[in-house]
C-alpha cells in the first residue's frame, strides 16, 4: 500500500542527517503540511458537494473534487466546545473531560497539535477556539474571545488581548491565516494550521457585500418543518424551534418594529430571566462602523416591515424559515469564498502538492428539519458533519467513501500521515486506508454517541446516548421524565419521523442494538 511505503521512507529520513564519513546525504523529503479548516454549525446540506438543493459552494467543493468526500461522517457529541475537545484529543467527552459547553477543558492533556509541535512542526490556531484555555504546543495563536462577533471582533494574540479589528470576521480570520501561510511558505519547517471559522454560528450576520438582494432569495421548505413530534416526547419538549426563535437577534427585527421580543430562543430565560434580546441585538448593531451601519439600515427597515405584515398569520413560520436560511446561507457563502482565498494561495505558493487540507465542522445543524435550528440531538442532521480531505500524493481526486467515520479519527489520521506515533489513549482510528481507497474488513459497524447537557439548560434537550449502524439507529434517553428508547430504520425513514421501538418487526434489531450499545460502552470505558 502506498501509505505504508510512504511512512517507511519517511521514518527512515525524518532527521536531517549526515553520513558517518561526514559527507552529506540526500535531503529528506518534507513532511506533509496540514491546513485544518473547520467551521461552526455547518450542515452537510449546506455544501453543494453533498447536495446543491440550497447553495453552491464551489471553493469547498474543490477539496472534495480534488480529494475525498466522506458521506457518513459523524460527531461524538453534537455541541461546539466538546466537539473541538474531541477533535484535539482524539477521545470521547467522558475521557477528555469536556462534556458540555460549561465544563472546563484541561489544557494540559495530550492533543495532536502538541504532538506535531514536539515532532518539529510549526503549529498555529487562527480563528474560533472556544475552549478558553489554549492547548499546549501552539506557536501562533490568534483566537476570538468566546463566540466572537461577526463584525469588528476582538482577538487574543499569543496571550495579549488586542483592540477590535475593523472588518467582517470570516474575512479577518482568513487574512490572518494567509499571513501565517506566507510565513510558512518562506520556511523549510513543516507546519500545521488550525484555520477555524466562527461562521455559520448563530446569530448569522451576513457580510455587507451580501445584503443586497438577500431578502429576495427563497429556499425550499423541508418536509418536516411542521413536525408534530408524535412518538418522540424529548423532541417535542425541546426549545429550538424556528417558530420560537428570537425575532431580534436571530431574525434581525429591530426594536423599532417589535419590542419586547416574543421568542424564547432556546430557553435563555432559564439562565437569565432578565436578559433582553432586543438590547442584545442593539449591542451587535452598535459594534458596526458608520459605513457598515449604512449598509445594514435599509435591510433592517425592510425586515421590520415584512415582520409586521406576517406576524400572527399563517405565513409567519414560512417567513421565519426564509429569514433564517437567508442569513445562515449568506454566512456559509462568506466561508466558502474565504476558503477559496486560502486554496488559491496554496496553489500560487507551490504548497498545495505537499499539504493535507481538511474541511469539517464541529457538528451538523438543523436547517428547518423537524421545525428546528441548532444541534445537540442524535438525529441525522446534527449528528452528521461534513468532512472532505485533499492530499495529492495519497488521495485520488473525486473519491468518496461510505464508511462510518467520527471526528476523533482525525487526530490519529494526521499523526500517521506526519510519521508521528499515535498514543494508545487516542480512541479514534486512522482514516489512511480509506484515503487510499480501501475499507478494512474490520472497520467499525456502529458508532457511539453521547449528549450530556441537562434539560434545565439551553434548548431543553434531554440527555441521551445511542448507537448508529449503516441502517438502524437506537437512541436511549436517560433524562428523568423522558427515559426510554427510540429506534429508526434510516433506509425506510431517513427523516426519522417514526419511532419503531415497539414494532415487533424490529424486536430483534432492537435487542441487537441494545447489545451493541452495551459493548461499545464497555469498549470505550463509559462508566456512568
Amino acid at each position: 500500500m502506498r501509505i505504508i511505503l510512504y511512512l517507511l521512507v519517511l521514518a527512515a529520513v525524518l532527521p536531517a542527517c549526515t553520513a558517518s564519513n561526514g559527507t552529506d546525504t540526500a535531503p529528506a523529503p518534507r513532511r506533509p503540511n496540514i491546513v485544518f479548516i473547520m467551521s461552526d454549525d455547518h450542515a452537510q446540506r449546506a455544501i453543494s458537494a453533498y447536495t446543491d438543493e440550497l447553495i453552491e459552494t464551489p471553493h469547498l467543493d474543490r477539496i472534495a473534487d480534488e480529494g475525498m468526500l466522506f458521506r457518513n461522517s459523524f460527531v461524538t457529541n453534537s455541541i461546539c466546545a466538546p466537539s473541538r475537545a474531541a477533535i484535539l484529543t482524539g477521545k470521547y467527552s467522558h475521557l477528555n473531560g469536556k462534556i458540555d459547553n460549561l465544563s472546563p477543558f484541561n489544557p494540559d492533556q495530550w492533543t495532536f497539535p502538541e504532538a506535531l509541535h514536539d515532532a518539529g512542526y510549526r503549529t498555529a490556531l487562527i480563528g474560533k477556539h472556544h475552549l478558553q484555555a489554549v492547548p499546549r504546543g501552539i506557536d501562533e495563536f490568534r483566537g476570538l474571545i468566546g463566540q466572537g462577533s461577526y463584525y469588528n471582533p476582538v482577538f487574543v494574540h499569543n496571550g495579549d488581548t488586542l483592540t477590535a479589528d475593523t472588518g467582517y470576521t470570516s474575512t479577518l480570520i482568513t487574512d490572518y491565516a494567509l499571513e501565517e501561510l506566507k510565513r510558512n511558505a518562506a520556511s523549510d519547517q513543516p507546519f500545521m494550521m488550525l484555520y477555524w471559522h466562527k461562521a455559520p454560528h448563530r446569530n448569522w450576520m451576513p457580510d455587507t457585500s451580501d445584503l443586497a438582494g438577500l431578502l429576495d432569495k427563497t429556499y425550499p421548505e423541508p418536509a418536516t418543518l411542521r413536525d408534530d413530534y408524535a412518538g418522540r416526547p424529548a423532541a417535542e419538549h425541546a426549545d429550538m424551534r424556528i417558530a420560537d426563535m428570537f425575532t431580534s437577534n436571530d431574525l434581525k427585527v429591530t426594536g423599532e418594529f417589535q419590542n419586547p421580543d416574543p421568542g424564547t430562543g432556546g430557553a435563555t430565560f432559564i439562565k437569565n430571566p432578565n436578559f433582553d434580546q432586543v438590547k442584545n441585538f442593539d449591542r451587535q448593531l452598535g459594534r458596526l462602523t458608520d459605513g457598515q451601519r449604512a449598509a445594514w439600515e435599509p435591510f433592517l427597515q425592510r425586515v421590520g416591515k415584512e415582520w409586521q405584515a406576517v406576524k400572527g398569520t399563517d405565513e409567519e413560520l414560512g417567513w421565519r424559515y426564509q429569514r433564517y436560511m437567508q442569513d445562515y446561507l449568506a454566512s456559509v457563502k462568506s466561508v466558502d469564498e474565504n476558503v477559496g482565498r486560502v486554496l488559491d494561495y496554496l496553489d500560487e505558493s507551490g504548497l498545495a502538492e505537499n499539504t493535507i487540507v481538511i474541511y469539517t465542522s464541529d457538528q451538523g445543524f438543523y436547517l428547518g428539519e423537524h421545525g428546528w435550528y441548532d444541534k445537540r440531538f442524535m438525529y441525522e442532521e446534527s449528528h452528521r458533519t461534513p468532512l472532505m480531505i485533499r492530499y495529492p500524493p495519497l488521495i485520488q481526486s473525486g473519491s468518496e467513501t461510505d464508511a462510518l467515520v467520527i471526528n476523533i479519527d482525525l487526530a490519529p489520521t494526521l499523526l500517521e500521515l506526519a510519521g508521528v506515533t499515535v498514543p494508545e489513549e487516542a480512541q479514534g482510528r486512522s482514516l489512511t486506508p480509506l484515503l487510499e481507497g480501501s475499507t478494512p474488513g474490520d472497520w467499525r459497524d456502529e458508532i457511539y454517541y453521547r449528549y450530556y447537557q441537562q434539560m434545565d439548560s439551553y434548548h431543553r434537550v434531554a440527555r441521551h446516548e445511542g448507537v448508529r449502524g449503516d441502517r438502524y439507529k437506537l437512541i436511549h434517553f436517560t433524562e428523568p421524565g423522558f427515559e426510554g428508547y427510540e429506534l429508526y430504520d434510516l433506509e425506510e425513514d431517513p427523516q426519522e419521523m417514526e419511532n419503531r421501538v415497539d414494532d415487533p418487526a424490529l424486536a430483534a434489531e432492537k435487542e441487537r442494538l441494545q447489545g451493541a450499545l452495551r459493548e461499545l460502552r464497555e469498549e470505550l470505558r463509559v462508566t456512568d
